[in-house]
């Protein structure tokens, strides 16, 4: 491990570890032993990594977790998980809670209370379902947090954001989620987004995470809100220009629909890889196959002549999906990354 980010939070987990006996072999690892043992650590993502998607906080949320698991680190100490997790990826205290987690920013120079809490768990707004809109795959030119850095550094309209809109918008987002309220949570979602995007523009040089795929996204959402007259789905855009859309479940064929129109497949791609995840939804859509796509009919409100009405092969993929569950160990040792008797990583 070269990275600091892993070094750090390997070094905070060790300082909390206490003596472990391995279920399986009995084996007896003394608190002291953690310090100088070696670990091996294999990461796999199952989407696009340094793409804007929340690569690293996913993956340093299970890292942080699973070396807690492994080392034993005591139930008090599960609070500091997510201050812990922060040092690897900023992102990654508010993922290893499911649900909907609010990142509190906290009052410590250090910065040790600014950690993540659960304000409801992924059961709580059944109702809510999600479509993430793989543009690009690729790497981004801009990480995450070098982007961030230069925009604390350059940017005046993020310190008014931060003072004076991230604080207020915060409070009305509780409250449109404990209310089950999709009109102001979509409004806060689309809002929130092109304003942080407005603040990477403000930044000196610019940074550009959208691309004209990421817009066209954009434009399919708000002209069906228009069109209606109320929201019926949102967007938002992290660092990157893959969207991660908003619905509820009885917009959701709907919304996949308009996908599907306005963005199908590349020639000779597959449907059931080009269409992943929760499946429900585009039975629901009642789209089995391909030729099922070709004859959808264009939403009403693409009756404009001058929008364009497809655009095949700009999308990489659709994930269909729904609020998710925290950090878990998965039980079954045939989900393990790691060959049990090699103990090298099982080859692809």
């Amino acid at each position: 491990m070269e990275s600091q980010r892993y070094k750090n939070c390997l070094r905070e987990i060790r300082e909390r570890a206490n003596d472990v006996v391995d279920e399986q072999t009995g084996v007896h690892i003394k608190r002291e032993d953690w310090l100088k043992l070696k670990l091996h650590i294999v990461s796999e993502n199952n989407f696009p990594t340094a793409a804007g998607l929340a690569s690293s906080a996913a993956g340093f949320a299970c890292l942080v977790y699973t070396l807690a698991q492994l080392m034993g680190v005591n139930e008090r100490y599960q609070g500091e998980l997510s201050a812990i997790a922060r040092l690897g990826s900023g992102s990654a205290c508010r993922s290893l809670d499911g649900g909907f987690v609010k990142w509190d920013m906290g009052q410590k120079e250090d910065g040790a209370d600014s950690i993540a809490v659960q304000i409801a768990n992924e059961t709580h707004w059944k109702d809510l379902v999600i479509f993430i809109a793989v543009v690009s795959s690729r790497q981004k030119e801009v990480s995450s947090t070098s982007g961030m850095q230069e925009t604390v550094q350059t940017s005046p309209f993020l310190h008014f954001r931060a003072k004076d809109v991230v604080p207020k918008r915060i409070k009305e987002m509780e409250d449109a989620v404990a209310r089950h309220d999709f009109s102001s949570f979509a409004r806060i979602t689309c809002a929130d987004s092109n304003q942080f995007h407005a603040t990477c523009l403000d930044t000196s040089p610019p940074i550009f995470y959208l691309n004209d795929t990421s817009k066209r996204l954009i434009g399919l959402v708000e002209r069906w809100n228009t069109q209606e007259g109320s929201p019926q789905a949102a967007y938002t855009f992290d660092a990157g220009p893959n969207a991660v859309l908003f619905t509820t479940e009885s917009n959701s064929s709907l919304l996949l629909q308009r996908l599907l129109f306005q963005f199908p497949p590349a020639p000779g791609v597959v449907l059931s890889s080009y269409v992943v995840g929760d499946l429900k939804t585009l039975e629901l859509a009642g789209i089995k196959s391909l030729k099922d796509l070709a004859s959808l009919e264009p939403p009403k409100e693409l009756a404009e002549p001058k929008i364009p009405l497809r655009t095949p092969g700009e999308l990489a993929y659709i994930i269909c999906t729904r609020p998710g569950r925290g950090a878990f160990l998965l039980k079954d040792l045939g989900s393990s990354l790691i060959d049990s008797t090699s103990g090298l990583p099982f080859s692809k």
